[in-house]
């Protein structure tokens, strides 16, 4: 029987792939495809160990949180679910970083720069490119009001889309994270030494039994967090729905404003 492979994008994988001790290179070369700039040296962050959250059935925020050499304090977080409020909740978050890396009495001109990277598996904006980031800006020309503030989204399903290749190191590593063409996966590995050392990780994470039971915990906690959404999602509609029989409105109509087909409808009637 075939083992169903756990996606690079289960976020207890990555992060294990990008944060363990000894892969400070994977890390440091991935942000320097997404950030391209010139980076030196980089420093994860210890948190909490992983498994004990995953035991206590709790989905958490299994994000990565590094230091730059010039201090910049990067936080990178993949989410396979789209809550509908993603925006507000990264600004959340990026606020909070921010605010805690000024130290009591320290002048507000040695607050660090900090920069949010978003890993998406599904596309929070319609329009656009698959890697956006978001400045701070005022009206007027639209010039930059710091430099302090950045926040990255990189939507892999618009990546996918495009069928991109391995030209650039952000195009090479997305073909890693995405695996949803093995010969880019292959050809990426070819061009990146990097990539190719974080494939040898993932496929040992993979393999590993006791990895594997964690990584499927966390993706069955993710599943059953979507599961319970959806289903309060549709019986929202299906109330929605009632109301709008009650009302006479056509059925044809509703259709249309709830999203239930026809047929979803006539049973409610």
């Amino acid at each position: 029987m075939t083992k169903t492979k756990i996606p690079v994008t289960n976020d207890y994988i990555f992060k294990k792939i990008f944060s363990k001790k000894g892969n400070e290179s994977i890390l440091k070369d991935f942000l320097i495809a997404i950030l391209e700039i010139p980076i030196e040296k980089i420093e994860v962050q210890a948190e909490a160990t992983l498994e004990k959250q995953l035991e206590e059935n709790k989905l958490g925020r299994l994000d990565i949180l590094a230091v730059l050499n010039d201090d910049t304090i990067v936080n990178i977080e993949v989410q396979v679910l789209n809550p509908n409020n993603f925006i507000e909740r990264t600004l959340y978050y990026w606020s909070g970083n921010y605010y805690n890396n000024l130290k009591s009495g320290e002048n507000y001109r040695k607050v660090k720069k900090t920069i949010a990277i978003n890993i998406l598996d599904y596309k929070q904006f319609e329009e656009g490119p698959y890697h956006e980031i978001a400045r701070l800006k005022r009206e007027y020309k639209n010039k930059i009001l710091t430099d302090k503030i950045e926040l990255h989204f990189i939507q892999i399903p618009k990546f996918v889309k495009e069928r991109r290749g391995v030209e650039t190191k952000l195009e090479q590593w997305l073909q890693f994270i995405s695996q949803a063409n093995l010969k880019g996966v292959e050809l990426a590995m070819e061009k990146n030494k990097e990539i190719k050392k974080a494939n040898d990780e993932y496929e040992y994470l993979t393999g590993d039994e006791a990895e594997r039971r964690i990584a499927f915990l966390r993706d069955k906690a993710i599943r059953d967090e979507k599961s319970m959404v959806q289903g309060a999602r549709d019986e929202e509609r299906r109330e929605i729905a009632k109301k709008m029989l009650n009302a006479n409105m056509p059925i044809e109509q509703i259709s249309d404003f709830t999203g239930l087909t026809i047929e979803e409808i006539k049973k409610i009637l």
